[in-house]
């Protein structure tokens, strides 16, 4: 009986063996669907592209200081594009009263524009006899940065300038009719450190400079 039954077994693999090539089958097939190493799954769709990282160039475009001039240099007050409202400067109170009698500063009614990528603590349209003569801007930068922030942004105003001085904590110099003067205040303690910027009319006194003298009366 038993060879009997054995001879009605079909030839080929027995159980085990068909069942460890069905386990290779499988392992074949997991490989197969697996992505190379290194390599992304395929989809069928293009991967999105990774976002850039804000670089050095990009945040130091935001010290550029050309936007601040809003309202050229020569500009009279009545003619100010801006609503604006006068302002006392206690710090020229010192100065005698021929100097300060034509420096009338005034503060713009609404939105400051932005330096640094930061909201001004102070915006000031100066004016002498009359007509927009400096403009000054402070802001304030975390002081664990202000330092590095202030060189490549110095680096930056002097590359479209022509230099005039450099300082670890001031920067001057001018760009076509404009003269620039900035400084770093850094008191030791303070969780941010002031920048300073001053523009004002180089064109202005380029033409003073010009003048000839007046002729001196005989002795």
């Amino acid at each position: 009986m038993m060879s009997n039954a054995a001879g009605e077994h079909s030839p080929g693999v027995n159980a085990s063996e068909r069942t460890t090539a069905a386990c290779l089958a499988l392992l074949l097939l997991a490989a197969c669907a697996s992505p190379p190493q290194g390599r992304p799954p395929e989809t069928g769709r293009p991967m999105p592209a990774a976002v850039p990282a804000q670089n050095d160039a990009a945040a130091d475009a935001s010290f550029d200081w050309h936007p601040l001039v809003i309202a050229p240099f020569g500009t009279r007050l009545v003619d100010s594009p801006i609503r604006l409202h006068e302002v006392l400067l206690f710090r020229e109170q010192s100065l005698g009263a021929a100097e300060t009698e034509s420096k009338d500063c005034y503060a713009v009614d609404g939105t400051m524009p932005a330096f640094a990528g930061r909201a001004p603590e102070e915006y000031l349209m100066c004016f002498e006899h009359d007509r927009l003569d400096r403009i000054e801007v402070s802001v304030r930068i975390e002081a664990e940065v202000a330092a590095g922030d202030f060189g490549r942004a110095c680096a930056l105003w002097l590359g479209n300038a022509q230099p005039l001085a450099k300082a670890d904590d001031a920067c001057e110099g001018r760009d076509a009719d404009t003269a620039f003067s900035a400084r770093l205040v850094v008191l030791p303690g303070e969780p941010t450190a002031e920048l300073h910027m001053t523009l004002s009319n180089a064109a202005r006194r380029d033409a003073e400079l010009a003048e000839p003298p007046e002729p001196q009366a005989p002795p």
